[in-house]
């Protein structure tokens, strides 16, 4: 293969509980960029309809429950987006094994497929008026079926990078993953922004939602072409030719209770890393407008404007991994997280603009350090036999369990208690978990990944001498 090339008797130094090979895998760089565009783009896609989902959700729920009490739509809307989490984990059973038996780039194609369909029928759906109940009904069929997709999306596309990228360039090409996280979602919930502006409250209602969710039509089609144009990964390739079968099976109790240390070593990093994010990213939005009853307007762009921060510094801390490890890096945002969330929530809540753009940006910067980091950390958790089953089911149940429920989880624990501080300290304690992981968390940077053969660029071609 292209991708996998042996050098000759190029022989590695065995590490300590890491399989020795005798092979050197030599990437091919056209390849790896193709890679990384590839699993980037399924990411964006992923996260621009939970963009636009979230700023237009006020409108989805007037077409699709017209109760005639605001707050019960909000809810309904909200109830069909949670679905999606409920079978992430479900997905993820499916598709990580799947991916471990029959490839990678097959299982990454049909989640591409699954997640675009999903999205795209969203917007062809018939209205409440027209259809009746069947309208939220099929709004949540479209929900389950776009969960049930992202179960295998995340961790196949990290899976896939981790695979393809030399071991010294790891954490810079996965930076490039989340960098889509944060593309997607600021051109979904910046479209939803400008239809909102540009559109009269009639127009968005019979026609205009519609638009941002059939533009996922043609995002598939690239995102489904560009994946379809990669070959298998090089470490996936070597499992196969290692496998006395055609295709390697790995029952489904091997890669939860042959790995369970390593599971709850994932779910902890998943956890500070997703309660941060959907905190910073998801919640509060809300928590300005409906805690500080802030300007809802201007509470968007100061998040969509730390997503752009972050979005500038992510390929710079992904090779900044590359250079000191994984471990000082995520250590890092732990630590500022469980010293700096109590004064940069306080800041936020001082209102003013300047005010709540430095807790925010504050905050931002901090979950750079895991955004960088995990994408190439969590895959070298697993061998290459089990790493995308297990890390599926290792990073759909921490989101689904923690991450997707932390804006129903502190607005709970402000109404319970009247705190408005509990945002801070719910950061805290997923700091507190996520230090504990690391501290057991053995350093990946520059290694092979668990099972396979080193990751080498090619050496660059020498000029001949000119006499």
């Amino acid at each position: 293969m292209p991708t996998a090339t042996p050098t000759a008797p190029a022989v590695r130094a065995p590490a300590p509980a890491r399989p020795v090979s005798p092979e050197v895998t030599v990437t091919d760089p056209a390849l790896v960029r193709r890679a990384v565009k590839a699993a980037a783009l399924g990411n964006a896609m992923e996260w621009f309809d939970f963009g636009v989902y979230s700023y237009i959700a006020v409108t989805l729920g007037k077409v699709f429950f017209p109760s005639g009490n605001p707050t019960a739509q909000l809810l309904s809307t909200f109830g069909a987006f949670a679905a999606a989490f409920l079978v992430r984990p479900l997905g993820g059973m499916v598709f990580g094994p799947l991916g471990d038996r029959i490839g990678r780039q097959k299982v990454l194609a049909l989640t591409m497929i699954m997640m675009a369909a999903g999205t795209f029928a969203i917007g062809l759906i018939p209205s409440y008026a027209t259809i009746g109940v069947g309208a939220p009904v099929l709004l949540l069929v479209a929900r389950l079926v776009q969960g049930f997709s992202t179960g295998g999306e995340y961790a196949g596309a990290t899976t896939f990078i981790a695979e393809y990228a030399p071991d010294k360039k790891r954490g810079f090409l996965g930076s490039w993953l989340e960098f889509g996280t944060l593309a997607g979602y600021i051109g979904g919930a910046g479209l939803v922004t400008l239809m909102t502006a540009l559109l009269s409250t009639d127009d968005l209602l019979s026609w205009g939602w519609r638009i941002p969710f059939l533009i996922a039509g043609p995002m598939g089609i690239i995102g489904l072409y560009l994946r379809m144009r990669l070959e298998e990964t090089p470490a996936f390739a070597a499992e196969l030719e290692k496998s006395e079968a055609a295709r390697p099976k790995v029952p489904l109790r091997e890669m939860i209770a042959g790995q369970w240390r390593t599971l709850l070593l994932c779910m902890g990093l998943v956890l500070v890393f997703n309660v941060t994010d959907y905190m910073l990213l998801s919640y509060m939005p809300s928590y300005l407008t409906s805690e500080l009853k802030y300007d809802e307007t201007h509470g968007l762009l100061v998040v969509l404007g730390v997503m752009a921060l972050m979005m500038v510094v992510q390929p710079f801390a992904g090779a900044l991994t590359d250079r000191i490890g994984r471990r000082p890096v995520i250590a890092a945002g732990c630590a500022g997280f469980l010293a700096l969330s109590v004064p940069a929530l306080l800041l936020i809540r001082q209102g003013s603009l300047l005010a709540v753009a430095l807790g925010m940006g504050a905050l931002g910067l901090l979950l750079v350090c895991f955004t960088a980091a995990m994408p190439a950390a969590l895959p070298a958790l697993f061998p290459t036999r089990v790493r995308y089953g297990s890390l599926s089911i290792g990073f759909n149940v921490s989101v689904s369990l923690f991450g997707g429920t932390t804006p129903l989880v502190v607005t709970a624990l402000i109404g319970a208690t009247g705190n408005m501080m509990m945002p801070a300290y719910y950061m805290m304690a997923a700091a507190v978990i996520g230090g504990a992981a690391v501290w057991f968390m053995a350093e990946s940077a520059g290694r092979p990944l668990p099972g396979s053969a080193p990751a080498v660029e090619p050496a660059p071609a020498v000029e001949p001498a000119r006499g």
